[in-house]
């Protein structure tokens, strides 16, 4: 990047001033797709339970791509060629690798659109960007499908340690207030290198021996945010109601007539409730521009709407979550079976009567609503899939748990699968006679 280059100073808590080239990335940062991102809240209801969570997916873009500007200058002083295209490409990567995300970031990427992942509809408006720039974002694209000549380019967008996670990270720690989170991006960042230097085909990126703490406290940090914060009881909670929020609503605006009070949520969230759509679907024009009006502002609104509604299901729901009175999640020694789950939402419907929520009749099939059973399940480092580098000494590469002289970091390999039931409050169940099988 030539030393004339004007740059525009984006001010950031996390990590000071972020300078931005004025060039293709100013105006990709211009871009109604990017600045949708200032709507979408980066840890969904994470804000309900860490007040401090109100940081956005825009703030976490911005985060990436700065971070991605220091990876790449510490990686051209250490010797490795990087062109001022490959520069601009690979800040464009980091930029828009989360633009596809949707409202409530992770919450409800499975809800509205199934067999989805946000990664595919980050590439579709990647495709569409690279369109309406005439061919800029082509080696971007490149960058982001790891078809690039240079594939350590593609790892610092997508891997063990790339990027987003170490954003992610070192900001959800930030704003939620969770010291335990804090990592260690820039001793992270210096001592990577991409071994052979010359970052051809065959190149890839490594940390070096000095950096082994350094990740070391990067896994268990990954490891103590998710069951601290991503994985929350109360978080978990959010998720649930604000999913059973929408399979109501989707059932109401299926039926034969859509009420008026439901058709005033938003004209976008409608779109989805009233179609089934498929994650083949995502490149028709239809699809992808009612995905693009549809932000956290669309699902509040909705929900303040419907909590007025007749459905007395609906509107107590959505009362809930406007006012914050979520159900209880219980962690399960094991998966309940059905005789359980029955008894469960006996229970729960028996409660729905007593409320006078719903009649008889109807408690049944509406207590569905009121218990879930979800299973939260995460592995911080697996090893089999990508593992990480490390480059000794001798230049001799070596994975890292054979580096690593703590016990910590293969007990961070185990996959870690967590059974619970959310139901209400007021209801007693007894989850401790969760039997076997």
């Amino acid at each position: 990047m030539s030393s004339d280059q004007r740059f525009k100073l984006f001010s950031d808590p996390v990590h000071g001033f972020i300078s931005v080239p004025k060039n293709l990335i100013m105006d990709l940062i211009q871009t109604p797709e990017v600045q949708r991102l200032r709507r979408i809240r980066q840890l969904g209801v994470g804000h309900l339970v860490f007040p401090g969570a109100e940081h956005t997916r825009f703030n976490h873009a911005l985060g990436a791509m700065a971070l991605m500007q220091d990876a790449l200058t510490s990686l051209s002083e250490k010797g490795t060629p990087i062109s001022p295209e490959e520069q601009t490409a690979a800040l464009a990567a980091a930029l828009l690798h989360d633009v596809g995300h949707g409202a409530f970031s992770h919450t409800l990427e499975h809800q509205l659109i199934s067999d989805f992942e946000h990664e595919d509809m980050s590439r579709v408006l990647l495709v569409r960007l690279n369109e309406r720039l005439d061919g800029a974002l082509d080696r971007t694209l490149q960058i982001f499908d790891d078809t690039y000549d240079r594939p350590f380019f593609h790892q610092l967008v997508s891997s063990q340690l790339d990027m987003d996670r170490l954003d992610y990270l070192r900001r959800d720690s930030f704003y939620t207030g969770v010291a335990e989170g804090e990592v260690g991006v820039q001793r992270l960042i210096k001592t990577m290198r991409v071994h052979p230097l010359d970052g051809d085909a065959d190149s890839e990126v490594m940390l070096e021996a000095k950096g082994i703490y350094a990740v070391e406290n990067f896994l268990i940090s990954r490891r103590l945010m998710y069951w601290q914060v991503y994985l929350h009881k109360t978080v978990l909670a959010g998720d649930e109601l604000l999913r059973g929020i929408l399979r109501r609503a989707q059932e109401l605006v299926r039926g034969p007539r859509t009420p008026d009070w439901l058709a005033r949520g938003s004209r976008a969230l409608l779109f989805f409730l009233r179609h089934e759509v498929h994650a083949d679907q995502i490149d028709t024009p239809e699809v992808r521009d009612h995905y693009l009006q549809l932000d956290d502002t669309d699902i509040l609104f909705s929900l303040k709407q419907w909590m007025n509604g007749d459905d007395p299901v609906l509107a107590d729901l959505c009362r809930r979550f406007i006012n914050r009175v979520f159900f209880r999640v219980t962690f399960l020694p094991r998966e309940p079976n059905a005789p359980q789950l029955e008894q469960w939402r006996q229970q729960v419907a028996d409660w729905l009567v007593a409320q006078n929520l719903v009649p008889r009749s109807e408690a049944w099939d509406a207590a569905r609503h009121y218990l879930t059973v979800g299973t939260s399940r995460h592995t911080t480092y697996d090893s089999n899939r990508e593992m990480i580098a490390i480059l000794d000494r001798e230049e001799n590469v070596r994975e890292l748990s054979e580096m690593a002289d703590t016990a910590a970091i293969s007990e961070l390999t185990n996959f870690v699968v967590k059974p619970y039931v959310c139901y209400p409050k007021p209801v007693s169940i007894d989850v401790d006679a969760v039997p076997e099988g």
